[in-house]
């Protein structure tokens, strides 16, 4: 049975197929958004976020979003637009984790499913008829 959903952007239903959250209208629009700030901070890369906005008319919690899912990353030193790691509150370029927290969660992702024990072996079910010609 199809999984059908509401987009988190227009509200309209469609199917979810496990990948996004909002329809492929919206998700089509937003890569259009996506690309006009790209090809903007390709031409301008020292822009705030809020130049980034007025310039390209795509709102900052959209430029935000981006940054946190890792499809943009600040350039330079002097870094006019800043995220912090949501972990320690390090200032990072891209992404929600700075490279050390990002590595402790790996570590601890991987040694949770590790940790699974092995269930003790126990000795094999005999007949009792087997026992009695060993005995014997």
């Amino acid at each position: 049975m199809a999984d059908i959903r509401n987009c988190k952007q227009c509200g309209k239903l469609f199917q979810y197929t496990g990948v996004s959250k909002i329809c492929p209208k919206c998700a089509r629009e937003d890569e259009e958004l996506f690309k006009i700030v790209k090809e903007y901070l390709y031409d301008h890369s020292g822009a705030t976020i809020t130049e980034v906005s007025e310039e390209t008319g795509v709102e900052e919690d959209r430029i935000l979003r981006y940054l946190r899912q890792g499809k943009l990353e600040i350039l330079g030193e002097g870094g006019s637009l800043v995220l912090d790691c949501e972990r320690c509150g390090k200032a990072i370029r891209t992404g929600r984790f700075c490279d050390a927290c990002a590595h402790e969660i790996e570590v601890e992702l991987k040694r949770g499913f590790t940790r699974v024990d092995k269930p003790k072996q126990l000795e094999k079910d005999r007949m009792f008829t087997a026992e009695m010609k060993k005995r014997r």
